[in-house]
């Protein structure tokens, strides 16, 4: 899987208005403008200056009738993983799945489907973040051999593979392995959900790993399938 960095906006992109991308209705809009817009909502957000779009009455009412958001995120469950305020978003602009640790089941890969075939979604981003809990617990589950109790053991073995892919790679330290269940989560969606890797196969939406900071609030990218060329890092 190709690895590029964090984009620039790219040429002819929309600036963030009522009107711009993310609209309640808006003209084709491609995987690579998709994750600039991304990136510019997730600077603004980590410099403390955020413009908080699309969150007025307008725009409430303007999506009564529709949505065409222009993401899919498939976020961990942590409660410091809000995504559209760690990506400067408002109503309609993403359509968020989330679970500990970004555990991927029918559901989930049901919800991508509907947001990618249906509403149309160019971007489908997997969005982990370091510290991980669900990935520690894993990783101790692996260790000592014990199962997690009730429920959280679902998700538990949902994150073990990962783990095991890690510890083949000789890999220890936790946001690393982090890393590697982010890549192993977008293998997932693409291996288990024959309709997103057909739009991604016909150029019509790409599927990203993303990684978060917490201290910082900043995302990079982890892995990318389906876009269309490799990007730069923004100036500072």
């Amino acid at each position: 899987m190709n690895c590029p960095g964090t984009p620039d906006t790219q040429p002819g992109s929309q600036p963030v208005s009522s009107s711009g991308i993310g609209g309640s209705r808006r003209g084709p809009v491609g995987p690579e403008q998709a994750l600039a817009e991304l990136y510019d909502g997730n600077r603004r957000f980590a410099l403390g200056v955020p413009l908080r779009p699309h969150q007025d009455i307008d725009r409430r009412v303007a999506l009564a009738d529709g949505q065409q958001p222009f993401a899919v995120i498939v976020g961990c469950s942590d409660s410091r993983l809000a995504a559209e305020i760690i990506f400067d978003r408002g109503l309609g602009d993403l359509f968020v799945v989330r679970t500990a640790g970004h555990t991927v089941g029918p559901e989930v890969l049901g919800s991508v489907e509907y947001a990618v075939t249906v509403l149309g979604a160019p971007l489908v981003v997997v969005l982990g973040h370091d510290s991980c809990g669900a990935v520690q617990a894993a990783r101790t589950a692996d260790a000592t051999g014990a199962p997690a109790s009730g429920h959280l053991r679902a998700v538990v073995d949902g994150v073990l593979p990962s783990v095991r892919r890690a510890g083949a790679r000789g890999v220890t330290e936790i946001d690393q392995i982090v890393d590697i269940h982010i890549e192993q989560t977008v293998e997932a969606v693409l291996g288990r959900s024959e309709a997103v890797a057909d739009a991604v196969a016909g150029g019509r939406c790409a599927v990203v790993g993303m990684s978060y900071r917490l201290a910082a609030g900043e995302v990079h990218t982890v892995t990318a399938v389906g876009l269309a060329a490799p990007t730069t890092p923004p100036a500072a």
